[in-house]
């Protein structure tokens, strides 16, 4: 382990082409896939890279926002940083001019998540072990000092974290195979929203032979007619076996939503992803229950705990999709995933990280809290941009050895 000082804080805008309508939705008709970059150098050790998912533009202003924010790391050694996380990551997003943008979302809290998730892979590449590794060897007294549970004290104190960990401590082992055998993933790659029947057909099929056995498809065309059709032809390559989920990207409104979710239904999806406003809370328990046993996903654009925590107490989800990457990084990614544990729901992120770090997250909620093994989205379009993509073999994605969080770009190492 070595003793690492924070010497310096770069930002980068990195964009990435991608291949002709893939990342299309009902919302996001042509995206550009977008890093919001956080590097921490250190003085002849190894450098933190964290990252955050923008679609363009909008890239730029994370990037500043970040410049901003991570000042005071500079200087501090970053085992220091983190054995308070918890309380630096607080004093971060309530920045006293900053907060005002937020509080706890939008380009701040984006910028907050490159910056966690930069201390997080320093950390774990100081102690030259992957992220998993470093998460599940942490006492629970300092996993839980990384974190911050301000706002959730009513359903989630200090003392309760700690003994939902300490609960789980003694059936770890039992649990470890996971480590072995990999961890199941899903293909939304196949479905996006401006590829042609034939191209998603195709695309299906190819999958079903690199082992795969649960798509995603993307719904909310303005012809209903054609999410119906491309429904059923998704039921038809996948069998009965298969297992089907459909994204509508926040396309709908409450009658619309309520409307189309039930047709949709009737192709017995595992989920129906984002059907309405994400902060539309009410509208989401609604459809949870005229809709069962068909379920509700959603997280994507869900930004702090906060909002989680009030899901999760009216029942408005039932996977529970959060994202390292939207939330304020790694940090809140666990505490959400506490909340989740506490509330029995499944934890399966999106990964606007292509993967690369929520790879890790899914082996600690497993081992580490007994979350259940369900599956990890799969998105392969970057992954020629990491220096260690994700390794995804059978459908199942094999466990990382590297030290760190996997968010390591070659652009990085280029220049």
């Amino acid at each position: 382990m070595c003793s690492c000082v924070i010497q310096s804080i770069d930002a980068i805008d990195a964009r990435f082409s991608l291949p002709e309508g893939a990342g299309s939705d009902a919302m996001h008709t042509s995206p550009a896939y977008a890093m919001s970059l956080t590097n921490l150098k250190t003085e002849g050790g190894p450098t933190g890279v964290g990252l955050a998912l923008a679609l363009g533009d909008g890239n730029r202003l994370v990037c500043e926002a970040i410049r901003m924010l991570a000042q005071p790391l500079v200087g501090q050694p970053v085992e220091e940083v983190m054995a308070s996380f918890g309380k630096v990551a607080r004093g971060m997003a309530n920045d006293p001019a900053l907060r005002w943008l937020g509080p706890h979302k939008g380009v701040v809290h984006l910028a907050l998540a490159s910056i966690s998730n930069a201390c997080w892979d320093l950390w774990a590449k100081s102690r030259g072990v992957p992220l998993w590794k470093l998460l599940l060897d942490l006492d629970d007294e300092a996993l839980v000092a990384a974190l911050d549970l301000s706002y959730l004290e009513e359903i989630l104190t200090q003392d309760e974290a700690l003994n939902l960990l300490r609960r789980e401590r003694p059936t770890r082992q039992a649990r470890e195979s996971i480590l072995s055998n990999g961890y199941p993933g899903y293909d939304t790659s196949v479905g996006w929203m401006a590829y042609d029947d034939v191209k998603v057909r195709e695309l299906t099929l190819h999958a079903i032979d690199r082992g795969f056995r649960a798509f995603k498809l993307k719904v909310g065309s303005d012809d209903e007619d054609r999410d119906a059709r491309r429904a059923a032809m998704l039921r038809e390559i996948a069998g009965d076996s298969g297992i089907l989920m459909f994204d509508a990207n926040q396309r709908w409104n409450a009658p619309e939503a309520m409307r189309r979710c039930r047709v949709l239904a009737s192709f017995n999806p595992l989920w129906i992803e984002e059907p309405t406003h994400p902060d539309d809370i009410r509208t989401h328990v609604e459809l949870a229950q005229a809709i069962a046993p068909v379920r509700i996903a959603a997280g994507e654009h869900i930004p702090n705990r906060i909002m989680f925590k009030n899901y999760f107490l009216y029942g408005g989800m039932h996977f529970v999709q959060a994202d390292c990457t939207r939330l304020a990084g790694i940090s809140e990614f666990l505490t959400v995933s506490l909340m989740a544990r506490k509330f029995q729901l499944p934890v399966v992120p999106h990964v606007g990280d292509m993967g690369q770090i929520h790879q890790h997250l899914v082996l600690f909620n497993h081992i580490g809290l007994g979350l259940k093994v369900k599956f990890l989205e799969h998105i392969p379009h970057l992954r020629a941009h990491f220096v260690h993509p994700a390794q995804v073999r059978d459908g199942v994605y094999q466990t990382p050895q590297e030290p760190g969080a996997s968010t390591d770009l070659k652009m990085l190492v280029q220049a």
